[in-house]
Formats: structure tokens, C-alpha cells, sequence
């Protein structure tokens, strides 16, 4: 079944841009938190890397309108902050200045912060006063205009993954401390002890700190789980039906767990694979879509058809985007059979295995949990390639093969590809891509891939030193 163009009202703007009713955020929140003395002005890069100012406390009288300047080429960065002149956004162009307003709901106090700190974050304009097309925030925004103008508004959840690691232990030995015992330093194996609250308990106050400064910036988190590691985590958010927030949430919430874990005296690392002997850290996104009433298609008479073809645009747009979801070198170490990420072309029914999952739910909560990111991955492109790959198989109209029962590791099926460089190849000629992101948007971050990955290639590694001197 295709879905036809319908004719609704844009989306709801809450988490947008460019609506002029909310009326001046930043001297609001001043003139509510007269004790703030700094602010913290945040953007989330082509890598999902935030990058910003720090400012005094009357710069948020300026992040209504005009915005704060920052130049355009903050999305032609690599992930070291290093300038990519084969994006075209650098000196050739003047590094021209664009302008960062606030997303009005994402000013809060910054509750980690040992002196009273606000924090922003913001969307940049093009010095016409338009999103400028970079910004992957605004990349995610066309998309779900794409669902807006055929009467769809999509819900989506995303699942945080990390470990708490000793930073000192982490960097020297690439080995992490036990939960239980991490404030007595004690490094070695552990039994995985998945789902533990005792494991919880260990790190009551810190994760206490994260649900404080959590409603203090309106995330909204709603469990936490002990996961199959030691000293791994999984922090799950809640629907929401403005994905353009749920990224928010998530960019923000990297940045609200990092920052509590500094605290006492942890790091939390989102790195997709930090560790050979221990599974990955992933980022899974859930999706449904509402129709012009505020019903779930994929629920209904209708919503098994719908279900398996926007599962089948997933899969058929899944090496496409591939490398949205792995966007760098050690992401690709994740793709092991056993590890719960995966590794197969494959979709199935409450099946943990597969890289497209329809998790067992009542009908009304019928939906898509998508498998493949890695922890690291930028949230506003995750999004925009899950839900574009939705809208893809919706619009095709296309049945996917039959659902994987049991494990799909092992069924012959189309393998991902854990190679950086085939990723970068089926990302750049993608037509998908294309229609997805741009044509310059997709140049901007192929080029930015293709220096990445040159930079890994270029390293030798200990192991060979150790090996060959």
C-alpha cells in the first residue's frame, strides 16, 4: 500500500525552527535565573561532536535574534576539530559567519556546573536568515517536512548505551574497572550481571545526578538498565512526537551523563567498541508514524502491510546509509555475530538479532526498532536515515523477505559490511543519499569520511611496533 500526499497542517514546531512566537527565550530565562553568571553555547557538528562558546551571562539576550556568530564551517570539521578543506566550506569562501539561535525549550542551567552555568543549545541560519543546509539538525527538519506533507508525523524513542570507565585505567591499559568495585581501583575481569540493580545501586548518586539534571533540562528519561558488560549502562528515553526533540534529547543527554560522570571521577564513553572482549555500545531508535488523526498506522487493519514495507525500505536503504549509522573507523569492530548488533540484512518479530526489530508491544504501540548505530553516531542523522528509509519503503510500496525467527546471525542472508571504506563508497553514489541529505550535504560528509578514515590507515599501531621492531 502506498501513502498517498495528504493535507495537514505542518508539523508541530515544538524543538523547530524559524517560529517567532516564542519571543525572546534567552532574556526570559536571564531575567528567571538572575544568579547565572556563564552560559555554555552549544551546537551539535556534522559528527554530533558539540562544539560552541562560552560566554557571559547577557550573551543569552542575543541568542534570540540576531543569534551568535560562529562560522559555517563548523560543519566542515573532522572528528579531531580539524578543518576538511575538501568540503568547500573553509577560506575558500571567506569562512563566512553563520548565525546560532536557541531552540527555545533547550536553555537550562547547566546542574553539573560548580558556579551557576547556563547552557544553549542552538541551529544555525545562513547569513540570509534561512537554516543553513549543514546544520544536520536542519537536515533532520526536511525530512520530517516529508512526512508533514503526506498527513504523517513520526514518534520516536532512542536507547543510550555506555560505559563508566576509570579514565586513567581506560587510557593506559584499555581495561575498565569493576562496578562494584570501581571507587577501590580494582581492575579485572567481571561476570556480565546483566539487568543487576545491585550494579545500579553502585552508582546510585551519579545516576540520581543524571535524573536531577535531566528534569532540569526537560529530558525525558525513562529507564535505566544495568547492560552486558562491566561497567556498561543503558540509559532509554521516551516517545516523542517531535523527532526533531528526540534527537535534542539525545545530543543533550551525552553531554548530561559525560558531565555527572566527571564528577565523581568517571568517564562515561560512548565509543562504539571499546573493548574486543565486551559488547558495543548502540544507540537504538524506535519509530511510529501518526496519521492526520493521531493514530498509529502501523496498528489498525491496515498496519501490518504498512509495517512490512516501511521494513522493507529500511533494509533495502540500509548499506546506503550505513554510514550515518557507523560513522567512524571503530564502529565497524561492533559488527560481530553474537554481540546483539548487527551483523545481517535482517528483519524479524521480538527479535534481538536482527538490524530491523518490531518489539512485542500492545497493537496501539505498534512500532520499528531500528538496531544498527553506535552510541557515537549523530542523533539528528541516525533519525533522518531511519525515518527516511521508512518513508522510502512506504512510498515503494515493497515487502520485505520473510521475518527472521531465531538467530539471524546465522541465516544466509546479505551481510553489512564492517569495512569503513565500503561504507564511504555506497554512501557517496547513493541515490537515496541524495534525496536524503542533498547533493552537497552528501559531499560535505563524504569528504569528512574519507579524510577520517585516510587518518586511521596512516596510524601504525602499537601491536605492529611490538611486533616488528
Amino acid at each position: 500500500m502506498n501513502i498517498k500526499p495528504g493535507g495537514v497542517e505542518p508539523h508541530d514546531q515544538s524543538g523547530g525552527h524559524g517560529k517567532e512566537e516564542h519571543g525572546k527565550p534567552g532574556e526570559n530565562f536571564l531575567a528567571a535565573n538572575p544568579d547565572i553568571e556563564s552560559v555554555d553555547l552549544l551546537i551539535s557538528d556534522i559528527n554530533g561532536v558539540m562544539r560552541g562558546k562560552w560566554a557571559p551571562a547577557e550573551a543569552l539576550k542575543k541568542v534570540d535574534k540576531p543569534g551568535i556568530n560562529l562560522p559555517m564551517s563548523i560543519f566542515g570539521l573532522d572528528i579531531w576539530g580539524r578543518e576538511v578543506e575538501e568540503t568547500g566550506l573553509h577560506i575558500e569562501t571567506g569562512d563566512l559567519d553563520g548565525f546560532c539561535i536557541a531552540i527555545p525549550e533547550r536553555i537550562a542551567r547547566a546542574s553539573w556546573a560548580t558556579r551557576p552555568t547556563a547552557q544553549v543549545l542552538m541551529t544555525m541560519l545562513d547569513d540570509k536568515g534561512k537554516p543553513f543546509f549543514a546544520d544536520p539538525r536542519n537536515a533532520l527538519q526536511r525530512v520530517i517536512d516529508r512526512f508533514a506533507e503526506k498527513g504523517l508525523k513520526p514518534v520516536v524513542a532512542f536507547e543510550l548505551e555506555f560505559y563508566l570507565v576509570d579514565p586513567s585505567a581506560f587510557q593506559s591499559t584499555g581495561k575498565l574497572k569493576r562496578d562494584r568495585d570501581m571507587q577501590h581501583g580494582a581492575i579485572g575481569p567481571e561476570p556480565q550481571n546483566m539487568y543487576s540493580l545491585d550494579e545500579l545501586s553502585g552508582q546510585s548518586e551519579l545516576f540520581a545526578d543524571i535524573r536531577a539534571g535531566a528534569i532540569d533540562q526537560g529530558l525525558p528519561i525513562d529507564t535505566i538498565i544495568k547492560e552486558a558488560a562491566p561497567g556498561q549502562f543503558e540509559v532509554n528515553l521516551k516517545h516523542r512526537g517531535d523527532a526533531l526533540a528526540a534527537a535534542d534529547d539525545t545530543v543533550l543527554l551525552r553531554r548530561l551523563i559525560s558531565e555527572s560522570a566527571q564528577k565523581y571521577g568517571l568517564r562515561a564513553t560512548f565509543m562504539a567498541k571499546p573493548f574486543l572482549d565486551w559488547p558495543g555500545n548502540g544507540m537504538h531508535i524506535h519509530a511510529s508514524l501518526l496519521d492526520r488523526d493521531g493514530n498509529n498506522i502501523f496498528a489498525g487493519p491496515s498496519g501490518e502491510t504498512l509495517i512490512e514495507h516501511a521494513a522493507c525500505g529500511l533494509l533495502d536503504t540500509i548499506r546506503d546509509a550505513l554510514l550515518l549509522f557507523i560513522p567512524g573507523f571503530n564502529g565497524y569492530r561492533r559488527l560481530q555475530p553474537g554481540s546483539y548488533a548487527p551483523t545481517r540484512i535482517a528483519w524479524g518479530r521480538n527479535n534481538r538479532s536482527v538490524a530491523v526489530r518490531v518489539p512485542a508491544s500492545e497493537e496501539a504501540a505498534t512500532r520499528l526498532e531500528h538496531r544498527l548505530s553506535g552510541a557515537d553516531a549523530n542523533p539528528y542523522f541516525v533519525a533522518a536515515g531511519v525515518l527516511g528509509g521508512i518513508l522510502e519503503g512506504l512510498e515503494n510500496g515493497r515487502l520485505p523477505p520473510p521475518p527472521v525467527e531465531g538467530n539471524a546471525y546465522s541465516v544466509p542472508l546479505p551481510s553489512l559490511s564492517d569495512d569503513m571504506d565500503d561504507a564511504i563508497d555506497d554512501f557517496e553514489r547513493s541515490e537515496f543519499i541524495r534525496k536524503l541529505l542533498g547533493v552537497e550535504l552528501r559531499k560535505i560528509y563524504t569528504e569528512i569520511k574519507k579524510v577520517e578514515m585516510q587518518a586511521f590507515l596512516n596510524e601504525i599501531t602499537p601491536l605492529e611496533r611490538s611486533t616488528y621492531l
